[in-house]
């Protein structure tokens, strides 16, 4: 009881009980329902696709790509222990070194050594490899030597533009290696330029490296002129102030800071030498001094060696002579011998005496004679080397003068020289692998190009999809009700032929009468009283499905044990009898004329266990007829007879009937054809029916593919039961 209640006052309030079960069928549902309604001109799309393909592919001029690498490092490796202009700390150090590095492999400049390098602006057989007529381009001869700078211009841009485009540059994420990649007809063709190319860039490298140094070297060649200059100037004015001042230097040292020190002039070194004599002479005249006032000779002796040896042999004789005294006598001729050798040492030592003595007295003299000489020439130097260190003062200046030039002059020398070197001393560029000619081709690749060709086919298919699910603006499933009508889907019925569809509602496990058996339990929700007790059926247009559809709907009613009335309301075009084998002999048409005997109106227990009413005989003008208010009176006369009373009306666009007709039943059930009219038509007509002030319970959607329907899945499963329990029975 509350529940009942409680489903009393949802409806009083509009609650529609089918919204608790109303879906949207999820969107990847509806894209495969959408490339199942178009598989066949998705097939084809396809398939033309992967035949262009391949055919491309087999016509299509094969190519061969050769691959060298280098390494491209931020440290520098040094040749030559010397800088350049440009700092190299901070070379490379982030990523627009290598994007730079990446941007000059594949620049014009590089592409024109190349060409020039190789001499391919005047190779026919290049141009002949890529399928290019250079006379197309205004060339009009071959032959270098009578080619024109503007032909061979034109030869050179050609070139440059082909190897532009079969160069690709692949830097190996993650190192500092470098692929460099030329695509061509000819495998020789292709490993020889993607070596050139690679050497020329390390040329080209080295060149941008010695050329940023020329500024600095012009500068420095203007520096060096006139430090060159001055140094001479300076040199010329020390020699020429030494000359004057008769300085003549001897030697002299550097220090390391390059300053001339410790000069030695040749007066200093007279002065030196005259000096050093000076002292000699005056020891010698000091001696010779000592020797003339020691006049005894004792003290002569002691000084003169002869006359000590003269003197130790007389003692000697002496000795001698005493010893044979003793055993001879003095006449003895041996001691006479002796006797006489010691007088002539005696007369030896009184000579030598004599003579000592005259010459130190002599050496006396010249010894001072020398000595006062040489302190006559030394005060003469001492004189004159005063006045040298005067002048040397103002040849100190020149002299420093001279050494700041020269130590300018040699920096600025030096450094000119490193700069000279500095472009050629450093390269950051190595080569790994040189290319190689290719053995099979790289392109054009048959499974690459069979896959581009179904990639491209499958979006090609993809957007003419699209295109016709934008045009085709019908209905293709039970949830485009809710969505785009506004009205509750009640249920889906599949594409069956009529015949079939009669047939099979002999079968309660056919799949049509499982379709509405489905729509049997949507309409038990649609009134507090369950199904309800009167509506009718319409469509859009005629051959929707809606009579059809009618007449499955009592039959299925009508097998629960409830009395169902199925009526012909489309009596412009009626149906019902045709479907039924009957004759419309009686029916509607005279009811609403004025003829109240409902049996002989109605035909009882058709085959599908229903009443039915017929059409009946046309009328002239049905709209009059329904305008009067015998089709409520007989709607509410026949509803106390019948549980539910199903009226088979006419279609909506074109008709009067339906707003007359839908005034006498609780509710309208529409009728709408899977890929019939188009949505704006439909809106129109469910707009009429509203107008009209009648409830709509919802739609029923009729025809539907296999493919469009999210319940086919249902629909195959209760057909294989069903045919597998017939073969059963």
């Amino acid at each position: 009881m509350n529940s009942m209640t409680e489903k009393n006052e949802q409806l009083a309030v509009g609650y529609d009980p089918y919204d608790d079960m109303a879906h949207e069928t999820p969107i990847l549902i509806q894209y495969w329902q959408a490339v199942l309604r178009h598989k066949i001109a998705i097939a084809a799309i396809l398939a033309v696709c992967v035949a262009l393909g391949i055919i491309i592919t087999l016509l299509t001029t094969p190519y061969f790509t050769s691959t060298s690498r280098i390494e491209i490092s931020r440290e520098q490796d040094k040749v030559t222990n010397v800088e350049g202009v440009t700092g190299s700390d901070g070379a490379g150090q982030n990523l627009e070194f290598y994007q730079t590095q990446y941007s000059l492999l594949e620049s014009r400049s590089l592409a024109e050594r190349v060409v020039r390098a190789k001499n391919l602006a005047s190779r026919d057989v290049f141009f002949e490899t890529f399928g290019v007529d250079p006379n197309d381009s205004g060339i009009l001869s071959d032959a270098p030597k009578a080619q024109s700078a503007a032909q061979r211009n034109l030869r050179l841009k050609l070139a440059v533009d082909l190897l532009q485009e079969q160069v690709s540059v692949s830097p190996i994420r993650g190192s500092s290696l470098v692929d460099v990649n030329f695509e061509s007809p000819s495998s020789n063709l292709s490993a020889e330029i993607a070596n050139a190319w690679i050497e020329e860039f390390i040329a080209s490298n080295l060149d941008r490296r010695f050329n940023s140094t020329a500024d600095a070297r012009k500068f420095l060649e203007e520096q060096l002129a006139e430090l060159k200059q001055r140094l001479e100037d300076s040199e010329r004015n020390l020699s020429s102030y030494a000359d004057n001042k008769e300085i003549i230097t001897l030697s002299s040292e550097q220090t390391p800071e390059g300053k001339t020190v410790s000069q030695r002039t040749l007066a200093s070194a007279n002065l030196e030498a005259l000096n050093a004599e000076l002292a000699q002479a005056t020891a010698d005249r000091i001696l010779a001094e000592s020797e003339a006032k020691q006049r005894s000779g004792n003290k002569i002796a002691l000084a003169n060696i002869p006359l000590n040896s003269l003197r130790e042999e007389r003692a000697k004789a002496q000795a001698e002579y005493a010893k044979l005294l003793v055993q001879f006598e003095p006449e003895y001729p041996a001691a006479k011998a002796i006797e006489s050798q010691i007088s002539a040492l005696n007369k030896s030592i009184a000579a030598e005496e004599t003579r000592s003595r005259t010459g130190t007295s002599a050496r006396f003299s010249e010894a001072l004679e020398r000595e006062q000489k040489l302190r006559a020439q030394v005060n003469r130097l001492k004189r004159q080397f005063s006045g040298e260190r005067r002048d040397s003062i103002q040849y100190n200046i020149f002299q420093r003068e001279v050494d700041t030039n020269r130590q300018l002059y040699d920096g600025l020398l030096q450094r000119y020289k490193e700069i000279g070197v500095a472009g050629v001393g450093t390269n950051n560029i190595s080569i790994v692998d040189r290319a190689q000619p290719a053995e099979r081709p790289s392109s054009p690749n048959l499974i690459l190009n069979v896959a581009l060709a179904l990639l491209g086919g499958l979006g090609l298919a993809a957007t003419y999809v699209f295109t016709m699910e934008q045009i085709d603006q019908t209905v293709k499933d039970p949830s485009d009700l809710k969505s785009k009508l506004g009205i509750a889907p009640l249920g889906s019925i599949p594409d069956f032929e009529k015949t079939d569809i009669l047939q099979s509602l002999t079968d309660k496990k056919s799949v049509a009468w499982e379709a509405y058996l489905s729509i049997r339990t949507s309409l038990s929700f649609l009134t507090d009283h369950g199904v309800p007790r009167s509506f009718l059926l319409t469509s859009t247009r005629p051959n929707e499905g809606k009579s059809t559809s009618a007449l499955a709907l009592a039959a299925v009613l009508a097998s629960t044990g409830k009395r169902i009335l199925l009526i012909d309301g489309d009596m412009r075009n009626p149906s019902l009898h045709q479907m039924l084998g009957k004759e419309n002999t009686a029916g509607l048409s005279n009811n609403l004329s004025g003829a109240d005997d409902l049996s002989q109106l109605i035909q009882e227990k058709t085959d599908y266990g229903f009443d039915a009413m017929t059409a009946g005989p046309i009328p002239p003008n049905a709209a009059e007829l329904l305008s009067s208010s015998r089709m409520r009176d007989l709607i509410n006369r026949l509803g106390e007879i019948y549980d539910t009373v199903i009226v088979d009306a006419p279609p909506v666009l074109g008709l009067a009937d339906i707003p007359l007709l839908s005034e006498s039943v609780e509710g309208v059930i529409y009728t709408i054809e899977a890929g019939g009219v188009k949505m704006r038509g439909i809106q129109s007509a469910i707009q009429r029916v509203r107008s009209s002030r009648a409830h709509i319970f919802g739609g029923i959607v009729t025809k539907v593919q296999s493919q469009d329907s999210g319940y086919g899945y249902g629909y195959a499963y209760q057909y294989t039961y069903g045919n597998k329990a017939s073969a059963e029975d």
